[in-house]
């Protein structure tokens, strides 16, 4: 198991957005996270990804008891198990796409050549090993995020998460994308947790857990 969340609770104020959430994910599963706006998707997928910290229950990844590390432990742990893309992103615009893609390496102490190398095999496993040279603002919505994917990938992370990943771009690339996830689960033993409205992307998943009101009512 690569995930194992116990009894999650989270309130902001009054206000309890998750209260005693359980999840679990295995290796090489891909699982979907729905719900409505304000279920508590988001929240729970800060959590899982340890970018922020619950109230109270127990969260272990890859057979690490997150929440008993320290700040400095807990950013080495998310550098080099966790992966991450969301949909805005959040490539630096004054970096090549494979500059962005080798960002976690050189974070993560490998060398500028391996970092490198990781990042071009990457960059063409996701469609783009003929756009390496090219910024941010030069691709498409689909291109930016097939390099977010690739960034996500660069230390073979055990878990990525991902937080509407295609919930702006068009019917075509949108599938383009969903089938990218699946690939990369084929071919790298990927495990994937999608937070997503999208019942197409949802659908093609091993498994959709559906929130409501701060609880996980079907998984």
């Amino acid at each position: 198991m690569i995930v194992n969340a116990e009894n999650i609770t989270k309130s902001f104020g009054q206000l309890q957005v998750l209260k005693g959430v359980d999840f679990k994910a295995d290796e090489a599963e891909v699982v979907a996270i729905m719900g409505a706006s304000g279920a508590g998707k988001s929240t729970l997928l800060q959590i899982l990804g340890t970018l922020s910290t619950p109230d109270s229950g127990s969260l272990t990844i890859d057979g690490t008891d997150v929440l008993r590390l320290g700040s400095r432990d807990l950013a080495s742990f998310r550098n080099r198990r966790i992966g991450f893309v969301f949909q805005a992103h959040h490539l630096l615009p004054e970096f090549t796409a494979l500059e962005n893609v080798m960002i976690p390496g050189l974070i993560g102490g490998k060398s500028s050549r391996e970092a490198r190398q990781r990042a071009e095999e990457l960059l063409e496993t996701v469609g783009l090993g003929k756009r390496l040279g090219h910024k941010p603002s030069e691709l498409s919505g689909g291109e930016l995020s097939r390099v977010a994917i690739a960034r996500a990938l660069q230390m073979a992370p055990a878990i990525v998460f991902a937080d509407e990943p295609t919930g702006n771009l068009d019917t075509r690339t949108k599938e383009e994308i969903h089938s990218l996830f699946f690939d990369l689960r084929k071919q790298l033993g990927q495990t994937f947790v999608i937070v997503t409205h999208d019942p197409g992307l949802a659908s093609l998943c091993d498994r959709t857990c559906v929130m409501q009101d701060g609880l996980i009512i079907s998984a």
